[in-house]
C-alpha cells in the first residue's frame, strides 16, 4: 500500500531524480524524510489495523496466519504489524530497517513483548538509522520477549541494498535477504 497517500498518490511521490546515482538517491531521500517524519505511530496504527481488516476480505487470501514485511521504514511497519496483531502474523521480516530500537517512548522494540510472530531481521551495514548498538537493543528485546528470531547485520551491506533500480544495491546481500525471507515463510505460513 502507499503508506504516504495522505501526501499524494503513489505517482504524484515518486522520485524525479536518478536513483542509480548517489547524488540522485541523496535527493530522493531528502524529499522522502518530511512525509516519513508525518507517519507517526498512531497515524500507522490505524492504517495497519485497516490493512490487516482487508487481508481477510480479498479473493485469494487463504484464511489463517499472515507474515508481514518492511524495507527501510517499512521494517518499523511490519513490526508494529506483528505487535498489533499478534493473533494474525506469524511472520514479520525486516531487511535494511531503520528505527526499529530507539529512545523514543514508541520505539517498535518496546511492543515485541505483545508478538506472536517469529521474525528475521537483515540489517545494513554502517547504517545511520540503525547502528550496531539499536541492533542489539533490538536483539536484546526479542530475547526479553522470547521470540524466535535473527537479527543479524549484511557486511558491506549499504542501506537500501535490496533495492536493484538504486545506487544503493547489493547483490550479495539482496540474495541472502531473499533467502532468509523464503525460509520465514515457509517455515511458519505453510501448512
Amino acid at each position: 500500500p502507499n503508506v504516504f497517500y495522505r501526501d499524494g498518490t503513489a505517482a504524484e511521490l515518486a522520485p524525479d531524480s536518478d536513483m542509480t546515482t548517489p547524488e540522485g538517491r541523496a535527493a530522493a531521500g531528502k524529499a522522502a524524510f518530511p512525509r516519513v517524519g508525518r507517519l507517526t505511530a498512531d497515524k500507522a496504527l490505524a492504517d495497519i489495523d485497516a490493512w490487516v481488516e482487508a487481508m481477510g476480505t480479498l479473493d485469494g487470501v487463504a484464511p489463517g496466519p499472515i507474515g508481514t514485511t518492511g524495507y527501510c521504514m517499512g521494517a518499523r511497519l511490519a513490526v508494529r504489524t506483528a505487535i498489533a496483531h499478534p493473533e494474525a502474523v506469524a511472520a514479520c521480516g525486516g531487511f535494511h530497517g531503520g528505527g526499529l530500537a530507539t529512545d523514543a517512548p514508541d520505539s517498535p522494540h518496546l511492543g515485541l513483548g505483545n508478538a506472536r510472530a517469529r521474525f528475521v531481521f537483515g540489517h545494513a551495514d554502517h547504517d545511520q538509522s540503525m547502528d550496531p548498538d539499536a541492533v542489539a537493543r533490538l536483539g536484546e528485546a526479542l530475547d526479553a520477549a522470547g521470540l524466535e528470531a535473527t537479527n543479524e547485520i549484511y557486511a558491506g551491506a549499504p542501506h537500501g541494498y535490496s533495492m536493484a533500480d538504486t545506487s544503493a544495491f547489493h547483490p550479495e546481500a539482496t540474495e541472502r535477504h531473499f533467502i532468509e525471507l523464503r525460509a520465514l515463510l515457509d517455515g511458519t505460513l505453510k501448512g
